[in-house]
This record gives C-alpha cells, sequence and structure tokens, in this order.
C-alpha cells in the first residue's frame, strides 16, 4: 500500500513537471512570436531603408549625369569655339602676311620704279656730257688751228695786237663769272647739303668766309707769278675739298676730316719747298682753311645726320606698332582665357540653380546660395579684367617705368619707358633678360591713360640728358635719383618712389667677388709657408 501512494507521488509530482514545462513552452512560443514580429518589423524598416538609399542614390546619379551632360556640352561649345577662333586667328594672320607682302612688293616696285627714273635721268646726263664733250673736242681742235695761226700772225706782225683790249676782254670774263669768281671749281658736285633750305644757307655762309679769306690773302701777293701759283693751289684745294664732300658718308667723318687735315698738310710741305719768304703767309692761310674746311664737312655730314635720325624714327615707329601688336595680342589672349574662365563659371552657376531648384533641405539650400553668390562675385571680378584689357587693347592707357640697372650702366644712366600690358612686371624682366648681366631696378611705375603722351613729356624734359642722341628707340638718360624723384613727383605727386637701388645680384657678385678673393690670398698664405 505504501508502495502505491508513493507510486501516485511520483505520478502527482511528474504530472506538475510537465504542467510546469508546459508553462515554459507556452512562454517560449510567446517569445518566439514576440521575436518573429520584432525580425518582421526590421525587415520591413531595413527594406524601407533600402529602398530611400536607392531613391537617392538614384537622384545623385541623374544630377551627376545631367552636370557631366552639362559639362560637356559646354566643352563641346568651348571647343568649337576655340577651333573657330583659331581658323579665324589663322586668317587673319594670313591676311596680315598677305598684307605686308603685298607692301614689301610695292616698296620694291616703287624703289625698281625710282631706280629707273634715275637710271634714265643718268642716262641723259652722260648723253648731254658726251655731246659737250664732242663740242668741246671740236672747239678744241678748231681753237688749236686759229691759235696756231694767231701765234704766226703775232710772230710776222707783233705790232698788229692790240693788248689793252685783251685785258678789257679778260676783265670782262671775269666780270661774268659767279661770285666766287675765277677760283671757283668748274664741275660743281651734286652734294646733299643742296636738298636742305637750313644746310644750304650754312654751306653758303661758310663758302663766303672762305672766298673772304682767299681774296684776302691774295691781296697780299704782289707779282703776278706769285699771283698765279696761289690762284692754281686755290683751285686745286676747292677740287679736293669737292671731292671729300662728294665721297663722305654717315660712317666716315673721322676719314673726311683726316683726309681734310692730310690735304692741307701736303700743300703746306710742297709750298715750305718754295719761297722761303712766303712760308709763313701760306701756312698761316692753310691753317685758316683748314678750319673752314672742316666746317664745310661737318655741314654736309650735318645731312647724314638727319637722314639717320630720320630712319631711326621711321625704325622706332615700326618698333612701337610691333611692341603695341605684341602687346595687343597678349591682351587678347588673355582675353580670350578669361573668356574661357567665364564660360566654366557660368557652367557652375547653371549647375547650382538647378541643384537650388530641386533642393528641399534648408541647409543645402543655404549652402547653394552661398556658393552661387561667390561664383557671381568671381565672375564679376573676371568681367572688370576683360573690361580693362579691352580699354587697353583699343585706348592709350598704360604704365610708364622709371628703372635702374646699377651692375650693368651705372647710377647715374635711368630707362624710362612705357608698357600697355596687365602686369607691367613682366616688360620689367624681359629688358632684364640674357642681355644684360643683371636684372633692373624699379624706381617707379605710374599708371596713366594715355601713357604715350606722359612718356614723351618726360623724355622732352630730359631731351638734352639722352644717352644715345641719334637712336630715339633708346630710352636712356643721364640723371641722378634726386632728379628723377623731382620730376616724378611734378607730373604725378601720388606716384610711389623708390630712391634705392637694390641691385641685389650685382651686390651678390661683388659679395661673391670679394669672399674669393680673400680665399686665393689664403691659399696662397698656405701655400707660401707649406
Amino acid at each position: 500500500m505504501a508502495g502505491f501512494f508513493n507510486y501516485l507521488k511520483e505520478i502527482l509530482s511528474l504530472k506538475r513537471s510537465a504542467t510546469s514545462l508546459s508553462q515554459v513552452v507556452q512562454e517560449k512560443q510567446r517569445q518566439l512570436v514576440d521575436l518573429e514580429y520584432q525580425v518582421k518589423q526590421l525587415d520591413q524598416m531595413i527594406s524601407a531603408k533600402m529602398n530611400e538609399e536607392r531613391t537617392l542614390m538614384r537622384a545623385e546619379i541623374y544630377a551627376e549625369r545631367q552636370v557631366q551632360e552639362a559639362e560637356l556640352e559646354a566643352l563641346k561649345v568651348t571647343t568649337q569655339q576655340e577651333v573657330e577662333q583659331v581658323r579665324t586667328d589663322h586668317i587673319v594672320e594670313l591676311d596680315q602676311t598677305r598684307a605686308d607682302n603685298e607692301y614689301k612688293l610695292q616698296a620694291v616696285l616703287q624703289k625698281h620704279v625710282e631706280l629707273e627714273q634715275e637710271l634714265s635721268k643718268k642716262q641723259e646726263q652722260r648723253e648731254k656730257l658726251e655731246k659737250e664733250l664732242k663740242r668741246i673736242i671740236t672747239q678744241v681742235k678748231k681753237g688749236k688751228v686759229e691759235s696756231l695761226a694767231i701765234k704766226s700772225l703775232i710772230e710776222l706782225f707783233p705790232h698788229s695786237v692790240d693788248y689793252n683790249i685783251i685785258g678789257a676782254k679778260l676783265s670782262e670774263f671775269e666780270a661774268a663769272l659767279n661770285d666766287e669768281g675765277i677760283l671757283d671749281t668748274v664741275v660743281h658736285m651734286d652734294l646733299h647739303y643742296k636738298s636742305s633750305r637750313q644746310l644750304r644757307s650754312q654751306m653758303n655762309a661758310n663758302n663766303k668766309d672762305i672766298q673772304k679769306l682767299i681774296t684776302g690773302y691774295q691781296s697780299r701777293y704782289t707779282t703776278k707769278a706769285n699771283v698765279t701759283i696761289y690762284d692754281l693751289m686755290v683751285i686745286g684745294l676747292q677740287a679736293e675739298l669737292q671731292n671729300i664732300l662728294y665721297t663722305l658718308t654717315y660712317t666716315n667723318l673721322d676719314n673726311a676730316l683726316e683726309s681734310s687735315k692730310v690735304l692741307i698738310h701736303k700743300y703746306l710741305h710742297i709750298a715750305s719747298n718754295g719761297n722761303a719768304s712766303l712760308i709763313g703767309t701760306i701756312t698761316r692761310f692753310l691753317m685758316e682753311l683748314e678750319v673752314l674746311f672742316e666746317q664745310a664737312i661737318r655741314i654736309e655730314y650735318s645731312y647724314y645726320i638727319q637722314r639717320e635720325k630720320e630712319k631711326e624714327e621711321q625704325r622706332r615707329i615700326r618698333e612701337q606698332m610691333k611692341q603695341e601688336a605684341e602687346e595687343k595680342r597678349m591682351l587678347e589672349d588673355e582675353r580670350k582665357k578669361i573668356e574661357k574662365e567665364e564660360e566654366k563659371y557660368l557652367v557652375e552657376m547653371n549647375r547650382n540653380r538647378e541643384l537650388l531648384t530641386s533642393e528641399k533641405n534648408e541647409d543645402k539650400i543655404r549652402e547653394l546660395q552661398e556658393r552661387i553668390a561667390l561664383l557671381e562675385a568671381q565672375y564679376d571680378e573676371l568681367e572688370e579684367k576683360k573690361e580693362e584689357i579691352i580699354k587697353r587693347a583699343n585706348g592709350k592707357a598704360g604704365h610708364v617705368y622709371v628703372i635702374s640697372n646699377l651692375g650693368s650702366f651705372g647710377g647715374n644712366i635711368f630707362k624710362i619707358g612705357m608698357t600697355r600690358r596687365l602686369d607691367p612686371s613682366e616688360r620689367i624682366d624681359e629688358l632684364g633678360d640674357a642681355s644684360v648681366p643683371f636684372k633692373f631696378d624699379v624706381h617707379a611705375m605710374i599708371f596713366s591713360n594715355d601713357a604715350v603722351a606722359l612718356e614723351q613729356q618726360i623724355h622732352l624734359q630730359l631731351a638734352g640728358e639722352r644717352v644715345n642722341k641719334i637712336n630715339m628707340r633708346k630710352e636712356f638718360f643721364y640723371a641722378n635719383v634726386e632728379s628723377i624723384e623731382n620730376l616724378v613727383q611734378d607730373i604725378d605727386p601720388t606716384a610711389e618712389f623708390t630712391t634705392t637701388m637694390i641691385a641685389q645680384e650685382y651686390r651678390q657678385s661683388l659679395s661673391v667677388q670679394d669672399i674669393s678673393s680673400v680665399e686665393a690670398h689664403l691659399f696662397e698664405e698656405e701655400e707660401a709657408v707649406s
């Protein structure tokens, strides 16, 4: 019986355990249901998040594609513009080359016509001279016969010749000559001073002084023989002077002056072998005549100086035109670069404006608006710069600069020039290239709406101090830094002027040279000790 109760207790105990386990299983099932619900919720959230991300990615990809398409379109437009511009520049260059060739051809043709005309004149002159020579030869032959007949007549009938009549005829012949009289040269060279009224007046005055000198010394000779020798000497001297003047060129002034001196000394040497009593008078005459001959040479040489100045002025004008064309070309290149930059800014601004129309986020809207404002400001700066370039290319605005080069030219020579470039320092760097040992120091940089007139004004005030008075393209002037500063301040009181000549490379070179000298001296001392 006890066993039965024990068995019944165990059954009850097992039943209670089964009930408890059933409750635990039910609880676990409830938890499992909850977990499945949470998993389902998470799946829904993940799916929604993925859909949202997918939508945003599609929007961004679409926007990026739109930007790329816009940039590609802008690139196509820019490339087409560049191709058109290159084609236009090439056509302009070809037109300019063709115009230059036509101008050169016209110049050659004009020169050919002038040479033909000159040759025709020379041929006419030659024909006239040949006719004149034939006439003279005929007269000489005729005169020879007549002179022999007259000689025979005089020898047979000596009292038949009236010498008073001959003297009167000779006086009439001398009176019929020009102002220089019997001593004037027979052939007058076609000298260049005759083409200028001023030089012609100077040469006529000098010739009058020569004639006055000749007449004054002629009266000192009393015998007919001495007067005849004197007259022959004067004719020879004047003929030699004509030859010296005729062979004078721009490059042989010193040779012409030396030839004049040699001529005078040669005649002096010849005269010294003659009558000793006349040597003093002839020496004074020749020395005074040498001065007048030198003046005649310098008057004739003034023509070549003036012509060289005109050539240099033409070269200066051509160089200025070339420099202006180069500066305009550089300005045009700069303008094209700015226009390309403007295209990029316009594309970027349009892209940001499109994004702004579809954006809903306040922060991103604010960022886009700030970005657009910044781009517009930068675009406006480019526009102002482009307007300045157009103004300079079409006008006379530019900078007048005052620079020096202590190591190359010393401390008392300054270069004063003008440039239209937006960055005038580029022109200074060009001037300080390999053609000079050291770079230039800038003392003043004056902006003017008419830089050409301002440069000419300064050059005019310093005309007397110009280093090269023939080639006006060489814009160097003798001056000290204080006088240049006063001149600049008088023209533009607001202009900044630096009086210091830095000459950095030059001074560094001197320092290196001093160090090298010291090292060489120490090395020599060490060698001497060893």
